[in-house]
């Protein structure tokens, strides 16, 4: 059985949703997964003149020496300028010691985003994503295209080659989709299983 880090920051809800939806495939599949978040960086004034929300049900990460206990981690950020969000970047910053000793070498790696619009640099933001993981010597799974959801025209929906997304309307308040959470655990699925395939 594969143990699964879904680690991720939101702040206003969306990530945290598609966490519970990437956690929900790796489990339908048959193996353990854990939720944290990352710590937040904000002023707490300008988290509370923002209006954050903060998913209690999910624990802070214990630093980066919680990492090497998973066999993967699915990272997850909400798009900032075409970039993760500056509250995970701080995160992967204190990872040094990870990398300075290969304690995530061979481990599975995998990324999800949310943004306000459909073109609002949810690929880039992946890839700033597992930019990260490719540094720790992570093997990357994409949301490759046996996820069907991801195709057609018919109806906004978020869904990359590169990881789960969703969109989440320019004032926020449009929730992941169907498609968008089934792609999440198709995510975690795949993620769970290619994890289990390499530790054996």
């Amino acid at each position: 059985m594969a143990r699964i880090l879904v680690l991720y920051y939101s702040s206003y809800g969306h990530i945290a949703k598609m966490a519970d939806a990437i956690a929900e495939g790796v489990r339908e599949a048959g193996h353990e997964a854990d939720i944290r978040c990352v710590p937040e960086t904000a002023p707490p004034e300008v988290v509370k003149a923002a209006g954050f929300q903060r998913n209690e049900e999910h624990p802070e990460v214990d630093g980066p020496n919680a990492l090497p206990e998973y066999d993967g981690i699915i990272v997850g950020s909400p798009t900032r300028f075409g970039r993760m969000c500056s509250q995970m970047a701080s995160f992967w910053d204190t990872c040094g010691g990870l990398y300075a000793s290969g304690a995530l070498i061979g481990k599975v790696g995998a990324a999800f985003t949310s943004s306000n619009t459909q073109h609002g640099g949810q690929e880039v933001t992946l890839f700033s994503t597992i930019t990260n993981l490719f540094h720790m010597g992570m093997t990357v799974v994409g949301l490759d295209y046996g996820f069907t959801g991801q195709n057609g025209v018919d109806e906004v929906k978020g869904g990359a080659p590169y990881g789960a997304t969703t969109i989440a309307g320019m004032d926020g308040s449009r929730i992941p989709s169907h498609s968008e959470i089934d792609g999440a655990k198709y995510l975690g699925a795949r993620v769970a299983r290619t994890a289990a395939k390499l530790a054996d």
